[in-house]
């Protein structure tokens, strides 16, 4: 089996800074070309099945890439949402403090008002990771997510600890990452965070 696993392309938040979490998020200029541009570089991809988080800014993305995929539905999934950020959502980084920032985004546990953990956000993924090994485990399966729930699933199938999650770090939009599964669990990452189909 093998995961393809990328992230939307830019959006109008993400010009400015502005924390998404669950917001829909609009893909601005920039982002409908790098997705355009990321579709072209899958299309001559195998690619058996396509799943995508429900929030705009990914399925839009994943749209784009079934376009070369006619006979595929994407397949929308509240499992690959980005974490839930509660009260931060729609404030700009910026405005958080350090304090809230040590507190609630750089530990394991931190829950905002109204959000989820990094804990919660990584029980979800190994939900659909379970799910995608036990129903397409002889396929090439993309996943269209966020950079917060890719570096989830990059850790969950290596098995690596968070404190060693650094190298998974940061996704940038429409970047590509490719890992084997295999069957004794010595998955192996072909590609990591590539985004050479944005050079020109």
């Amino acid at each position: 089996m093998k995961f393809i696993i990328v992230r939307h392309g830019e959006t109008n938040e993400n010009k400015v800074g502005i924390i998404q979490g669950h917001i829909q998020g609009l893909l601005s200029s920039l982002g409908k070309e790098q997705a355009k541009k990321l579709a072209l570089r899958l299309k001559d991809e195998k690619i058996d099945e396509i799943y995508s988080s429900d929030l705009s800014r990914a399925s839009d993305t994943a749209r784009e890439i079934a376009k070369f995929h006619p006979c595929l539905q994407v397949k929308i999934t509240p499992l690959l949402r980005e974490r839930n950020h509660g009260i931060f959502e729609g404030k700009k980084n910026i405005e958080i403090s350090q304090a809230e920032f040590d507190k609630y985004f750089n530990t394991l546990e931190g829950k905002p008002p109204g959000g989820e953990s990094w804990i919660e956000v990584g029980k979800r993924v190994e939900k659909i990771v379970h799910d995608l090994l036990h129903h397409h485990s002889d396929k090439t399966v993309l996943l269209v997510t966020h950079g917060g729930v890719i570096i989830a699933l990059l850790c969950i199938l290596t098995g690596t600890l968070s404190k060693d999650a650094e190298k998974f770090h940061k996704q940038h939009n429409t970047c590509v990452n490719i890992i084997e599964i295999k069957e004794d669990k010595s998955h192996k990452i072909h590609l990591l965070n590539c985004t050479k189909h944005l050079e020109n």
